[in-house]
């Protein structure tokens, strides 16, 4: 007796979200999907799947996949397609798993989007490239690394001017500027402040969006929707109308240019939503998307639309089902409206006519999220919504309308909110690890790393970032990633209420001394060093944020100027002869010719042997090194008792420590045994500890390096700070974690308050010649 045949089945890559409105879409589309006779199958980060049991009881199955990693979702439906798991179908309704769905159907053969195609519009600036190489009108627009490059964009072009994130939804980060000026609150709006960003034209035009789903691989318009957007600097929506009210001429040219875009940009499954501006000059094409708009326009078309179900059109066309759908549809004959509350921000004390508002014959669908007692935040984003109304009505007029009156005839009252803390200021904690290989291998005296685990530990008040740290955890240093993850998690929770008391904002407080006191309980209850750093990171740089100024001012820290970089050489590297100041990695069997080949270099010379020498190595080694006299010899053996006769024998070269030294008691240990350390943020535990470290060593008149591990920008940009108190800044470890491009040098953008970023923007040649 043979096997009953496995139905067909639908793989939902993402799943929803936590806010209401992703796990509604998720729902339905799991609906219109069981309403087939499909069988479904979910996918999403563990954590998100806990956190929408919606979502997953209207699935058959769920697995936690991580659709940020779109890689990694296609391998693993294809191990499922291997084991006679494959889907008939594989299809989502997030923004951020577009990329993962168009991989796993490319490499599962099923219909789908080209990977590459949802790779360009979902690269806001590498779209605009797109489009207006195919002859769609575009504002200017450039990527930015940092506020410099940014500026010298406003210089060029006319304003006012539009920032926002590359890559980016619900409008978070997105802010308008009409000069120079704006440009340090913009930036620090951004959500990822190290990632590079846009800068573009603003559009001056009324706002529109384009609904529709892909038939037969071609596009076909459903609706025009009017937007409505709260005053700038932000772009938050506040409402939707849906039929857009537009001369019969007006849409039909709206509908054309769209769906020519999308066949230009090679586009053909699933829904899509397109954003335009009517401009006096015409049709302004905005961002491209693979799936339904936001704002329940997912509620609003079956209304004005009867019948349609705009997942099971998709499902039907997908599987070669009939779609009773024309090429060209007429205008619907009602209307539907959103729109969004926006009431003051403060703390709620009470709320009036939401019974009546809820129960209204026209509604369909409300909802409100806050009640006494909730603080309402700021309107920046999408994020900081609190509720909505959707009503049906005759025409997009009375749509409009009705839904203002509702929304209007809910009032609230709100007192305000201690802006500084006062126990309800405190952020949430959260903290994402993530495995990461290096961009080359990176080979010293004892291990060759190849990949590192990067941690991001970020505070959120409102659903916004307001600070953040970031590191690197490296296995071969003892740095366990997981671990560290749980402890700065634990520690952040603990001070997120400990350090958030209203004396920040009193006059004359230090708004640090609670942090250090804190993180010095930390080091004394046995946190780990590389926890209390990233924990500080995110703390200092919140306390800098509500200051208005870069960490290294809010620390009373000397201008750190432009950063002067050692060239870090790995062992089994070829060592460039371009006259930077070198750091060669020794240690290994080959010293005695690495060091032969720098005879003559004309460069600093900076020779670090991790220890890697013992007496005998010493001895062989001596007359070589005497001869090169190195400007900095770091870490040259493993019995400190040598060091006193290297100082003699190499009077003119900085014997520093590095290896270990990671407390005040290393470091004084370090300056008395050989004149000099290298403080590492990492080992000491972040930028107060190494601080006073650096401090007592300046006063006894030390060699001071400041060193780093492999480490994100961030991390570095961070550690750069204290660059003004050293010597030697080793700061080069960033260059083999991210896709920055090695340079000698580089400055900081202190343009934005809280941790600064690295600024690459090219010296004087006549300073560059000098610090080479």
């Amino acid at each position: 007796m043979s096997a009953a045949p496995h139905p067909r089945e639908l793989l939902l890559i993402g799943g929803g979200g936590e806010m209401t409105l992703s796990v509604d879409v998720a729902v339905q589309a799991l609906e219109q999907a069981r309403a087939r006779g499909l069988r479904t199958h979910v996918t999403n980060r563990a954590d998100t799947l806990a956190a929408t049991p919606a979502v997953t009881a209207a699935a058959d199955t769920a697995t936690a996949v991580d659709f940020a990693r779109p890689g990694d979702t296609a391998d693993w439906a294809a191990g499922r397609a291997a084991d006679g798991e494959r889907p008939a179908l594989v299809f989502g309704v997030r923004e951020m798993a577009q990329e993962a769905v168009a991989a796993t159907a490319h490499a599962l053969e099923l219909p789908g989007n080209p990977p590459a195609a949802v790779r360009r519009i979902r690269t806001k600036d590498a779209c605009r490239a797109a489009l207006a190489a195919a002859g769609f009108r575009q504002p200017a627009v450039r990527v930015c690394r940092d506020a410099s490059e940014a500026r010298a964009f406003l210089a060029a072009t006319a304003g006012p001017w539009v920032v926002k994130p590359r890559d980016g939804a619900d409008s978070a980060g997105v802010r308008k500027v009409t000069g120079p000026d704006d440009l340090p609150a913009a930036l620090a709006q951004l959500p990822d402040r190290e990632a590079p960003f846009l800068v573009e034209e603003f559009v001056d035009g009324r706002e529109f969006s384009v609904e529709g789903v892909f038939v037969g691989g071609s596009p076909r318009v459903l609706a025009v929707t009017a937007k409505e957007k709260l005053p700038p600097p932000y772009f938050v929506e506040i409402g939707h109308v849906l039929p857009a009210d537009l001369p019969e001429e007006t849409r039909r040219s709206v509908e054309e240019t769209v769906t020519a875009a999308l066949t230009a940009l090679e586009l053909r499954f699933g829904l899509f939503h397109v954003e335009l501006w009517l401009t006096a000059e015409g049709i302004v094409l905005g961002e491209v998307h693979v799936r339904i708009g936001g704002g329940w326009i997912h509620r609003m078309l079956p209304h004005v639309r009867p019948g349609l179900e705009l997942y099971g059109t998709v499902y039907d066309d997908a599987l070669g089902l009939p779609v009773d759908l024309p090429a060209t549809l007429p205008v619907p004959e009602r209307a539907a409206a959103a729109r969004y509350f926006a009431p003051p921000e403060g703390r709620v004390t009470a709320v009036t006519g939401w019974d009546a508002v809820r129960t209204h014959p026209a509604v369909l669908h409300a909802e409100l999220r806050v009640g006494p007692g909730d603080v309402v935040p700021g309107f920046r984003s999408g994020g900081d919504r609190v509720g909505a109304v959707v009503v049906g009505a005759a025409t997009p007029t009375e749509a409009r309308e009705l839904a203002r009156e509702l929304v209007a005839s809910v009032r609230f009252t709100v007192e305000p909110v201690d802006a500084v803390g006062t126990g309800d200021d405190v952020p949430e904690v959260c903290v994402d690890l993530e495995p990461r290989p290096l961009t080359s291998s990176f080979r010293i005296s004892h291990m060759t790393i190849e990949t590192v685990d990067h941690l991001r530990l970020r505070l959120l008040q409102g659903g916004r970032t307001v600070g953040e740290g970031e590191i690197t955890a490296d296995s071969g240093y003892g740095q366990d990633g997981p671990a560290i993850a749980a402890e700065a998690e634990a520690l952040a929770r603990t001070l997120a209420a400990a350090c958030d008391d209203a004396h920040h904002g009193a006059d004359g407080a230090d708004p640090v001394a609670p942090l250090r006191a804190a993180l010095e309980k930390a080091t004394a209850d046995g946190v780990g060093a590389p926890a209390r750093m990233l924990v500080e990171m995110a703390f200092l740089d919140r306390a800098a944020r509500r200051a208005g100024v870069p960490v290294w001012r809010l620390l009373g820290l000397p201008e750190p100027g432009r950063v002067r970089l050692l060239h870090t050489v790995p062992i089994g590297e070829d060592i460039p002869l371009d006259g930077r100041p070198l750091k060669i990695k020794l240690g290994g069997a080959d010293d005695e010719q690495i060091l032969r080949s720098l005879l003559g270099v004309p460069a600093p010379l900076i020779l670090d042997a991790n220890r890697g020498w013992d007496r005998l190595d010493w001895e062989r080694l001596r007359p070589l090194l005497a001869e090169l006299a190195p400007a900095v010899l770091e870490d040259p053996v493993r019995d400190p008792a040598l060091l006193p006769a290297i100082r003699a024998a190499l009077p003119g070269t900085a014997v520093v420590l590095d290896e270990g030294i990671a407390t005040a008691g290393d470091a004084a240990f370090a300056v008395g045994t050989a004149g000099g350390l290298n403080v590492k943020l990492m080992r000491f535990g972040g930028i107060l500890p190494a601080l006073d470290a650096l401090t007592d060593a300046t006063e006894k008149g030390a060699a001071r390096m400041l060193g780093c591990f492999l480490e994100p920008p961030r991390a570095i940009a961070y550690a750069a700070q204290l660059a003004g108190l050293c010597d030697w800044s080793d700061l080069d470890g960033h260059f083999w974690v991210s896709d920055d491009r090695p340079v000698p040098s580089y400055g900081l953008d202190s343009d934005a308050p809280g941790i600064p970023r690295i600024a690459y923007t090219p010296e004087p040649a006549r300073e560059e010649a000098a610090a080479i």
